[in-house]
């Protein structure tokens, strides 16, 4: 099963429970994904980290996360859709899930579904499915507002996950905020007094806003987006260490080999070439 919806503005919206045999679909460029294990399991290696997903598990990945399926052993349903259809970072008051649910890190959101959460999910997707076989000028709209229900519902279950009560609220949103900075500036910026003079806080306040919500600290996230950006360009492009340390704002080669080695225990060279040898 394969349902689509494309607008005039290359907007996409997607909804399918076959995406590994959808090659068309795969090679769309700047898709975001829910995949929900519907039964059973499958097992996925995303930015060559490979991880098995269960009956009624939810991961949320961005257009940055390199998705390969290992085995289907299951039945599973993925939501796609692009910032031309629905822009998570313009419209955040609405759904509040950008640097959340989705960000350019390898700390990736994944939660369990409980019998009631699955049931509000099944509604909104069912809801979608009959959605897209409508013809009329109100059908794209009708599809968007389908989408930010089940965004919405993501983030509350995800959030929820993590404790996150109404005494945390605004604290979590310093939390997204950062997120979402790091994503926007880690090239060129790499301490997080960079970031606390964006957010008007202090670097220890966000320390203990981050330990609060039990989530790595603020240079971590720093230097694991960086990790992450690092490794995908060593595995997915052909580009050279020194190439990517300009990339990545490093003043030379050489300081981008120390962080990477003092991160990964491995030199960039080491890492690339362990990784492809198990290709």
């Amino acid at each position: 099963m394969l349902q689509q919806y494309h607008t005039k503005l290359k907007g996409t919206l997607a909804l399918t429970d076959s995406y590994l045999t959808e090659k068309a679909l795969q090679k769309e460029k700047g898709l975001y994904k829910f995949i929900w294990v519907r039964d059973g399991s499958i097992t996925v290696e995303i930015d060559h980290q490979e991880m098995v997903l269960i009956k009624d598990e939810v991961i949320s990945l961005t257009h940055l996360q390199h998705l390969e399926f290992k085995s289907i052993d299951g039945e599973y349903l993925t939501l796609l859709f692009n910032s031309n259809f629905y822009c998570i970072y313009g419209n955040d008051h609405e759904v509040s899930c950008s640097g959340f649910l989705f960000n350019g890190s390898s700390h990736l959101i994944r939660f369990m579904l409980n019998e009631q959460e699955r049931k509000e999910l099944d509604t909104i997707t069912e809801a979608l499915e009959n959605e897209f076989t409508v013809t009329d000028s109100l059908q794209e709209e009708m599809l968007r507002i389908l989408l930010k229900r089940f965004i919405i519902q993501c983030t509350r279950i995800a959030r929820n996950r993590m404790n996150i009560t109404r005494e945390k609220e605004s604290g979590f949103e310093i939390v997204r905020q950062y997120y979402n900075l790091v994503d926007e500036h880690f090239r060129t910026k790499k301490q997080v007094q960079d970031y606390a003079d964006m957010l008007h806080k202090s670097p220890k306040t966000l320390s203990n806003i981050f330990s609060t919500c039990k989530l790595p600290s603020p240079l971590r996230v720093i230097h694991e987006r960086v990790e992450a950006e690092a490794k995908r360009l060593l595995l997915y492009s052909n580009k050279s260490a020194k190439e990517i340390a300009d990339i990545l704002g490093f003043e030379d080669q050489a300081s981008f080999s120390r962080f990477f080695k003092n991160i990964t225990g491995q030199s960039a060279v080491q890492f690339r070439n362990t990784q492809e040898g198990k290709n």
